[in-house]
Formats: structure tokens, C-alpha cells, sequence
């Protein structure tokens, strides 16, 4: 092989380290930027790198694996019987119908579409619905085939620009939901275009809580992409922000919420950065909007509310690998009910990171059933879970390995 060719890291018989270099170097970090991710000196990296070292254990293997957004262990560690995807969920049955949805462009057609407060009631319904569910990218996956199909067609057939405008922003709230649902499932440049779509439309509607939405997803979409792409996830929100910055003095509740999610998004990719003071910095930003809203109050599209930043303030701890400060983040976040049933599951997966970083792994086991509980098809499909319960069925102890094998198997992660 030339010299002057990165090695393969799929192809045997590469070392370990040699894999986690190829692989970090991919992702153009360097190794002090990896080993703070990864809780470890740059030395010791250095060493693994080299194979001075032997492989590290697993439960230090999945976090070389979260940190490299690495999607399949034997990518990583040259095994094939370590064929396990971490950070992709399996594709949902419905996944190609809503592909198939999003991906027409129909010109011409003689359906009549709905009217405009029809389909915006229907998609009310449908945020009521998602919420609710415990199986929520099955209920949304029944239903946005025809949201999507409808409001193209009202677009299509808009009579004059305010109504042009309102079908934008409704077809905007469809990329949205879509987004959802497309989330952690095997098709990444699907869920790029219905985000930037979604950004597209919501722009042409010239809605600023459709804006505010729209940018709240594309931020995440790169922010989940890796750390080469934080700058611009804080970019796209430093610029949400500051459009709405002007309109919150008269602001309706659902634009002041959308703003304060953003807000919080920057402190989640500070965190992610391992900027703790900036992280809680934004923190109390979206803290003190959360506070100007009703109590009762739940944004439909973020969940963001006084309830929701308890849950928000875990898993700042979690990002900064506090693992005490997230256990106790957790216990005041018990406090407060989260009505949503996904974003409760998805506390609940947060909280079980904070305690295995705390050294506890039976809570962080009992954590994720009671996500499993809220809602199955959010820990299904979040790779955090998956990577906890892969180190727990290895455990020592008994009674753990029973609990969390019988949890890795309802949720498809083993056979049963």
C-alpha cells in the first residue's frame, strides 16, 4: 500500500488504535480535542493510538465510539461479531412512505386541496398526538404522508400571497414534524432535506415562530453531525435569536418559548464543546424566559417550558461529564412533571447517562425502564441507551446483566 493512502479502517488486520486514529482523523480532531471528550490524558490516547496499550474495556470502547460518532462497533474495533449499531436506530416501517412523501414534487393536480384551517387543525392534532404516544414516530408516521401530500397542494393552489405565505408555514410545520420522526433512523440526507426544506419554507412565510422552529431543528441536525459542525449549529441559532431578540417585548407565548429553546441550544453545544460556563451561562438565559411563560405552559413543537429545564439542566451536567452535578440536576428535575411522553423518555435516558457517569450503574439501568415505559420508541432509536445497555449485559453482577439483557431485548437491541 502507498504510503501516501489512509489506511482502510474497515479492513483487517488493523490494530485498534490504528482504527481510532484513521477514525478520529476523519472527523478532524486532534487527539487533545478526543481525549477531553473521552475522559482520558492525551498521553494515554497517544499510547492506544500506537498499540502500546492494549484495547481499553468496553465501556471506555463506547464512549471512543460516541465521541467519534462512530455508527458501527465493528467499524471500530475490526470484530465482525461486533456488528452493532450505536447511533441509528432500525428503519421504521413507515419510514418509506414518508420518504416517498417528502421526496414528491407533484406539478400538476386535480385534488382539491384542504382548507388552510383544516390542515393547520390537523397538524395540531397530530404535535397532541406525537406527544402522547408512547410509540410516537408510529403515530406521526401514519399521518404525515397526507400532511405532507396537503399542504404542498395548498401551496400549489394558494390564491394570494398571504395565503401563499400560511401554506409555507404550515408545510414548514410538516418538515418539522417530519424531522421527528426521520430523526436516528438510516437515511441521513433525508433528514437534511426536510430540514433545510423546512427552513426554506418557513422563510418564505415570513412566520417568526416558524422560523424560530425551523432554525431550532436545522441547529441540531448539525450539531448531531459532530463537533466539526458546532459552528455552525451556534451559528444558525445565534441568528434565530437575534431575529426574535426584537419581537419579544410584545411576543406571543409560543415565540418567547421557541426563543428560549434556542437559547438552551446554545448551552447544549457548549456543553457538548465542554464550555461549562457558557454551557450554564445559556442555561440561566433559557431558565429566566421559561420563566416569563404561564406554568402550565408546553411549547407544541420543543416541549420547552418551566418544567422542561430541569430535564435541560441534566443534560447540560451529562454533556460536561459531571456526573455528580447530573445526579443531583436529576433529583430537583423529578420535581416537575414533562407531559410529553418522548421527551420524558428521553429525560429519563439523560438522567441514566448522569448515573453511569456517577458510578451507578442499577440506577442507570432502572432509569432506562422508566424510559422504556414513557415512550418505547424513543429509547428504541437513541443511541445513549443503546451504548448503556450494550456495557450492562457484560456486567458481573447477576441480577444487573438479567435486567438490562431483558430491556436490550424489548427494545430489539438482542434477540429475544
Amino acid at each position: 500500500m502507498s504510503e501516501a493512502v489512509t489506511p482502510d479502517p474497515y479492513a483487517d488486520p488493523l490494530r485498534f488504535g490504528q482504527r481510532t486514529q484513521i477514525l478520529r482523523e476523519r472527523r478532524g480532531m486532534t487527539q487533545a480535542q478526543l481525549a477531553g471528550l473521552i475522559g482520558i490524558s492525551p498521553h494515554t490516547l497517544r499510547k492506544i493510538e500506537n498499540g502500546q496499550q492494549k484495547a481499553p474495556a468496553l465501556d471506555m470502547v463506547l464512549r471512543i465510539a460516541e465521541a467519534l460518532r462512530v455508527r458501527n462497533l465493528a467499524d471500530l474495533t475490526g470484530r465482525p461479531d461486533a456488528q452493532v449499531d450505536l447511533f441509528v436506530g432500525p428503519g421504521h416501517p413507515r419510514l418509506a412512505a414518508v420518504k416517498a412523501a417528502v421526496d414528491s414534487f407533484p406539478l400538476t393536480s386535480n385534488v382539491e386541496p384542504p382548507p388552510l384551517a383544516h390542515l393547520e387543525a390537523r397538524l395540531h392534532a397530530a404535535w397532541r398526538e406525537r406527544h402522547a404516544s408512547k410509540n410516537h414516530r408510529e403515530a406521526i408516521g401514519r399521518l404525515l404522508p397526507g400532511l405532507i401530500h396537503d399542504a404542498q397542494a395548498l401551496l400549489r393552489h394558494a390564491d394570494s400571497a398571504a395565503d401563499r405565505r400560511r401554506a409555507q408555514a404550515l408545510l414548514a410545520e410538516c418538515y418539522s414534524l417530519s424531522q421527528f420522526f426521520i430523526a436516528y433512523q438510516p437515511d441521513s440526507s433525508l433528514l437534511w432535506r426536510v430540514a433545510e426544506r423546512g427552513m426554506v419554507a418557513a422563510q418564505e412565510s415570513e412566520d417568526p415562530h416558524a422560523i424560530g422552529v425551523a432554525s431550532w431543528l436545522l441547529a441540531q441536525a448539525h450539531r448531531d453531525s459532530g463537533p466539526r459542525h458546532f459552528d455552525a449549529a451556534d451559528a444558525v441559532n445565534r441568528e434565530a435569536v437575534a431575529y426574535l431578540e426584537p419581537l419579544l417585548p410584545d411576543a406571543s407565548d409560543d415565540v418567547l418559548a421557541i426563543a428560549g429553546a434556542l437559547k438552551f441550544e446554545l448551552g447544549y453545544t457548549a456543553a457538548r464543546r465542554r464550555e461549562t460556563g457558557t454551557a450554564w451561562w445559556h442555561w440561566d438565559q433559557a431558565n429566566e424566559m421559561a420563566a416569563r411563560l404561564p406554568v402550565e405552559y408546553y411549547h407544541p413543537v420543543t416541549s420547552f417550558s418551566r418544567a422542561v429545564m430541569g430535564a435541560h439542566a441534566v443534560t447540560v451536567a451529562v454533556e460536561l461529564h459531571q456526573g455528580g452535578e447530573s445526579v443531583r440536576q436529576a433529583a430537583r428535575a423529578d420535581r416537575n412533571v414533562i407531559k410529553s411522553r418522548p421527551r420524558r423518555a428521553r429525560h429519563r435516558i439523560e438522567e441514566a447517562r448522569g448515573y453511569q457517569l456517577d458510578k451507578q450503574p442499577d440506577t442507570a439501568v432502572a432509569s432506562l425502564e422508566k424510559a422504556f415505559e414513557a415512550a418505547p420508541e424513543t429509547i428504541r432509536y437513541n443511541g445513549y441507551a443503546r451504548a448503556i445497555l450494550l456495557e450492562e449485559i457484560e456486567s458481573t453482577q447477576a441480577s444487573r446483566r438479567r435486567r438490562a439483557s431483558d430491556l436490550a431485548a424489548r427494545i430489539g437491541l438482542l434477540a429475544a
